[in-house]
């Protein structure tokens, strides 16, 4: 097989199964918090540090906002585990400036979380192998989007950079902006948010103190978290609310 089919290939097989990815990162982060020195531990474990980390986390669901918000049906940035879907080449809104805006947003959250642990190479190693992971995804995608779309596709991404927006070239959407849309699709991300938070906050105290609490801050972090998950997937499963005519 050639090197460009295989990392097509390769690419294909990270995209289905990359919802087993944050299984991966919780081992690695449980690890690491029980290799660390109980100082390096303790100078990480407060709710201040944690907030900041949160934030950053908070940060890649407002980057997915702006892709969610602003995508219309079938196009580029509504893929399925099942494969490569896209019936239009979305180019306007956030994806004027960056091709791939939702791994971006992907990042953001994982770095708030992987942050938190508090170990410096923990995040560096991490951030290389998110690279590595997600760049294989991003060739098979634009592999499937450049044969599908041609040289609407090329011409479209030789000006616009894969990963770090350049927002010089933010080019306004044709639709307005859907809350709804958001809220329908992305309380899955905060739901992951907010139990990692406190799963991590726990894991620092059992190998601290050999007692697994949790911060009381982090509790009502996950009981309101949770509350808005279940309120937004209770709506959007029992009722019309969060639909959108045409998304």
């Amino acid at each position: 097989m050639a090197l460009i089919e295989e990392f097509e290939a390769r690419g294909n097989w990270f995209f289905r199964h990359r919802s087993y990815l944050p299984v991966v990162m919780y081992v690695l982060a449980s690890l690491v918090i029980w290799l660390q020195p109980q100082d390096e531990i303790m100078a990480f474990d407060n709710f201040s540090w944690g907030i900041i980390c949160f934030g950053v986390s908070f940060l890649g669901i407002i980057v997915r906002a702006l892709v969610i918000g602003f995508v219309p049906k079938s196009t580029s940035g509504r893929n399925t585990k099942e494969g490569q879907v896209a019936e239009t080449l979305n180019t306007q809104g956030i994806y004027s400036t960056v091709r791939h805006p939702l791994y971006l947003g992907n990042y953001f959250m994982w770095l708030g979380i992987i942050l938190y642990v508090g170990n410096i190479w923990f995040t560096i190693v991490c951030s290389l192998l998110y690279w590595l992971y997600y760049e294989r995804i991003m060739f098979a995608e634009e592999q499937f989007l450049r044969g599908k779309f041609g040289s609407t596709y090329t011409d479209w991404a030789k000006n616009v950079p894969p990963f770090w927006p350049k927002w010089s070239q933010w080019s306004t959407p044709g639709l307005e902006f859907s809350l709804r849309n958001v809220l329908k699709r992305e309380y899955s991300g905060l739901l992951a948010m907010v139990i990692s938070f406190p799963f991590l906050n726990a894991m620092k105290h059992w190998f601290l103190y050999k007692e697994l609490t949790v911060d009381i801050e982090w509790v009502y972090v996950l009981i309101v978290g949770v509350i808005i998950t279940l309120t937004l997937r209770t709506l959007k499963k029992t009722t019309k609310v969060l639909e959108v005519k045409g998304r």
